[in-house]
């Protein structure tokens, strides 16, 4: 196959792509606006391979678009381009609503009339896999609940209520017009090559430069987590075994509060670096005004894809953390230049 992933510069669409060309024969096309969280580094251990294509263009684009895919020919798309920051979308709504809606709106156009022009064999293969966010159901209340794919949307912030109206239109694409669609929703990942401005990320660089901590409200907000490399092996194996016109639910079966999770954080950090001016590391975290329409649980139930699919995480929240936590302390080089910018000022990515 070759496989359309729109975002893959992205903190979880390279991660994808790193899967796809170390662990499949397929090969891929890259499409990314690359804005500032768009990153070709996190992809340098596969961009020299002959099966990976790399196309700057912005899904909003419908001419840009459209060219990739007559050029190129995909037999599948796998699509993460989105803003995807809560924080921002609070302050700068507009490029949420221009991204995630009407970028997703002008894709599936695209995909739709190329589709179309398949023959009969192409047609019935292809797949349309739009990935999504367990944050469009808003947040729970009864500690028992879980996520199921069929929770109605709820959504809280001017980002995930783009999201949910993305995945409103994929699913009235495959309505409508017959497109072959799959969606997902996952819980908050976490891994390599994560942006400094999430949660994870933030607090170990933070701390490595004895800077506050930042923690909003009580801390005691419940996520989900979900290590970025076990999400890959579920979106692949979605598009290449899901069936068309479902959802499947994606999580990592790790259900932590946000202060646990810096707790864990700074413990891991006194560990590693012992030596460190800071330590102990939790005395830097900092109480701060909570975020407004802050979800307090996400909680997902990701059964139907373990069940159907054969699917699991196969990190455990303990695991997974110490990994990251590794990955960055051996790759600070990485992190300043995502944090000063040079990434973009080297041809590397399109200033913000």
């Amino acid at each position: 196959m070759k496989i359309l992933v729109t975002g893959g510069a992205g903190f979880i669409g390279s991660a994808v792509i790193r899967h796809i060309i170390c662990n499949t024969g397929h090969s891929v096309v890259n499409l990314d606006k690359l804005t500032y969280a768009g990153n070709l580094e996190s992809l340098a251990e596969v961009s020299g391979s002959e099966r990976y294509v790399f196309e700057e263009v912005d899904i909003c684009d419908r001419a840009s678009v459209a060219r990739v895919f007559s050029e190129q020919q995909p037999d599948a798309v796998m699509h993460l381009a989105a803003e995807s920051h809560v924080d921002r979308s609070i302050y700068g709504p507009a490029a949420f609503i221009e991204t995630n809606i009407v970028g997703t709106y002008t894709l599936l156009e695209v995909a739709r009339k190329y589709w179309q022009s398949l023959d009969e064999t192409r047609r019935t293969a292809f797949r349309f896999h739009h990935i999504s966010t367990d944050e469009v159901y808003g947040d729970l209340e009864n500690p028992e609940e879980l996520f199921t794919e069929t929770t109605p949307y709820a959504p809280s912030s001017p980002y995930s209520a783009s999201k949910a109206s993305s995945d409103h239109l994929v699913r009235a694409w495959r309505r409508t017009y017959g497109l072959p669609t799959l969606i997902t929703n996952c819980s908050n990942n976490y891994g390599p090559y994560h942006f400094p401005e999430k949660l994870i990320p933030l607090m170990i660089l933070n701390a490595l430069e004895g800077k506050a901590l930042p923690v909003y409200g009580k801390g005691n907000q419940i996520r989900d987590w979900l290590y970025v490399e076990d999400h890959a092996r579920a979106l692949y194996r979605v598009l290449t075994a899901g069936e068309v016109g479902e959802a499947y639910n994606i999580g990592g079966h790790n259900e932590k509060q946000n202060i646990d999770v810096v707790h864990t954080l700074c413990e891991l950090l006194d560990e590693l670096r012992p030596d460190s001016p800071y330590c102990p590391h939790v005395s830097l975290i900092t109480y701060v005004q909570d975020r407004p329409g802050h979800d307090l649980r996400y909680a997902i139930d990701a059964s139907k894809i373990q069940q159907e699919l054969g699917w699991a995480p196969e990190e455990t929240f303990d695991s997974g953390i110490r990994k990251t936590v590794e990955w960055y302390l051996k790759n600070l080089e990485w992190c300043q230049r995502v944090q000063d910018g040079r990434y973009q000022r080297e041809g590397l990515g399109a200033p913000v």
